[in-house]
């Protein structure tokens, strides 16, 4: 064209309008963000299947076994034969029993109290080996602990009575005292600490 609509120079005007650079960007933007979040999300659902973020739990957990383990390892707290005076009491019409049985439990290291008849309460009435009896506190303390010296005793407890004595009333089904190697077993078996119940899902 010539005259005054004559072109010159390089550039050429613009035959179209403009585009928009800032919605480009928004729209980069926010797909970026959702990439993102999407990637996240992932992850977490990587590691709630496969276990990755329980390591710390795992550590924690760890470390209250080993504590109820040490805990459960302390020996059981008896007392020794030697510190349980027992009364030595025949509910039998065997005489003569009660002193030979004292006589025994003095050897194996026991202390000895009263020896002699049982009381009208038990007086021919104990069918089986023996009773242990004492205070409500020697339950799992000296009755225990004289319980192995007699397989089968039953044990009984007296709220009202006082003191740390103990008595062994013997019954119709006495013959002798548990051996003497039986016995020692037996107190050594009571004296191990019980391991805790565990549950295989925290230990």
């Amino acid at each position: 064209m010539g005259g005054q609509y004559r072109i010159t120079g390089d550039r050429y005007p613009r035959m179209r309008r403009p585009r928009r650079r800032g919605r480009l960007v928004v729209m980069a933007v926010a797909s970026v963000a959702v990439l993102g979040v999407g990637g996240w999300g992932t992850l977490q659902l990587i590691d709630v299947f496969t276990g990755g973020g329980d390591s710390a739990s795992a550590a924690g957990t760890k470390a209250a076994c080993a504590d109820r383990a040490s805990r459960t390892a302390a020996p059981k707290a008896l007392p020794a034969p030697g510190t349980i005076k027992v009364n030595v009491l025949n509910a039998t019409t065997r005489s003569g029993l009660a002193q030979k049985t004292a006589d025994e439990l003095k050897k194996r290291g026991f202390k000895i109290g009263e020896v002699t008849n049982a009381t009208k309460e038990y007086d021919k009435k104990v069918k089986g080996t023996g009773v242990l009896l004492g205070p409500a506190a020697a339950l799992d303390t000296s009755l225990p602990v004289l319980g192995t010296q007699l397989a089968g005793a039953e044990r009984r407890t007296d709220p009202a009575r006082k003191g740390g004595e103990v008595d062994l009333i013997i019954g119709d089904g006495f013959r002798a005292l548990t051996k003497k190697a039986d016995a020692d077993k037996a107190l050594a078996v009571l004296a191990e600490p019980k391991p805790a119940p565990t549950s295989k899902k925290n230990c």
